[in-house]
């Protein structure tokens, strides 16, 4: 409306790449619909905060970080004041950049937010990556209405599925216009398949080893590797004198959309951030769920799995032998990989991060008393 201040936004994801990418995501949203959008981060000294926040250009302010422990001992009894504290800080910066609303992606930095909020009266707007919310959600979603979640099953007071917030670099990707040269930049061959394998940012030890294990199979049946190790890990080449089928290795790579584009099909880890990824630019996977969080990557996994875009795999199972016996069956049947990419692309939520922006902007207008956006 003429005349109205920008919208002040507040958004309160730190502390792993799992809360901050999201929450940038949406920021960057929100800064395309709205333009003008005053939009500050919170964040701790723990974690990521003070490395991936301001290398997207968006201004941080640091409270004291809050963590909730697990276990019963003297750091859970500090937790009390160490809440209030934060807290107290976290209205600090909501009055002094003058917050109209509070969105929120969970992590450390998250709940005091929350309670910062519900505190001053302002609109609390949360979103859920993971298919097992974590603490400071489960507490937000008693202070607010306004909660998304990436899929239906993620049980979360008052929660609305959307997706996660992506990259539009992501999200907009054409695989087939971009894979002749993604299939360059790599050394790979133009046609043919390719499995891309990776661990995520810090690589996989077990499926390094069973993806290399499997690499004179994977060659004999035609199947070309980019493998992404991660940079702690190193994965020598099979066989230094065979070129063809190309058994690509790299320790990673900054600008995945590439890496996507060239491949057919995934072995990976089931992330929140690596399924709606790969669900959103149609590229069917081998999950290999994380044994450790309670399972909660395997729920992760789960909707992409059960509309026939995904494999499952226990990290217990991962060996050459399933490779050769499970995955290559797979990646030689090109009818198969195609419907398997469709039904990825279903589950896919190519427009979360807008969809939340717009969320957040409805609930700046009825805080200000007028009429939301779209509304007559």
């Amino acid at each position: 409306m003429p005349g109205e201040p920008p919208p002040r936004v507040v958004v309160a994801g730190g502390h792993s790449a799992g809360h901050i990418e999201p929450a940038m995501n949406f920021a960057d949203a929100l800064r395309r619909l709205e333009p003008t959008a005053e939009i500050t981060a919170l964040g701790t000294v723990r974690g990521l905060d003070t490395t991936l926040i301001p290398a997207r250009g968006y201004p941080l302010e640091l409270i004291p970080p809050a963590p909730l422990p697990r276990r019963l001992n003297r750091a859970l009894l500090q937790t009390p004041g160490r809440l209030r504290d934060s807290v107290r800080a976290a209205e600090a910066v909501l009055d002094r950049v003058r917050a109209d609303v509070v969105v929120g992606f969970g992590g450390y930095v998250a709940m005091p937010a929350y309670f910062a909020a519900h505190r001053q009266g302002l609109p609390i707007v949360i979103h859920e990556a993971n298919a097992r919310p974590g603490v400071a959600n489960r507490l937000g979603a008693r202070m607010t209405t306004r909660v998304f979640t990436a899929a239906p099953s993620v049980r979360l007071a008052h929660a609305t599925a959307i997706g996660i917030p992506l990259r539009p670099t992501i999200t907009g990707l054409d695989r087939p216009v971009l894979r002749d040269a993604a299939r360059r930049r790599f050394g790979l061959r133009p046609d043919g398949p390719v499995l891309m394998v990776t661990g995520g940012s810090q690589g996989a030890r077990s499926i390094n080893a069973a993806v290399s294990g499997a690499a004179a199979a994977l060659r004999a049946t035609g199947v070309q590797v980019l493998h992404i190790t991660g940079r702690q890990h190193v994965v020598e080449p099979p066989d230094r004198d065979a070129a063809d089928p190309p058994y690509v290795i790299v320790p990673y790579v900054d600008d995945m959309r590439y890496a996507y584009a060239a491949a057919d099909f995934v072995i990976c880890r089931s992330g929140a951030m690596t399924c709606a990824e790969l669900a959103a630019v149609g590229l069917p996977a081998a999950y290999v769920p994380l044994p450790l969080r309670g399972g909660e990557q395997r729920l992760n996994a789960e909707p992409v799995i059960a509309a026939g875009g995904a494999l499952l795999v226990d990290d217990a199972d991962l060996d050459p032998t399933w490779i050769e016996t499970t995955l290559i069956p797979v990646l030689t049947e090109p009818g198969r990989i195609a419907a398997m990419s469709a039904h990825a692309s279903a589950v896919g939520a190519p427009d979360a991060d807008v969809v939340l922006a717009r969320h957040v902007l409805n609930a700046v207008a009825e805080q200000r008393g007028i009429a939301p956006r779209g509304s007559k």
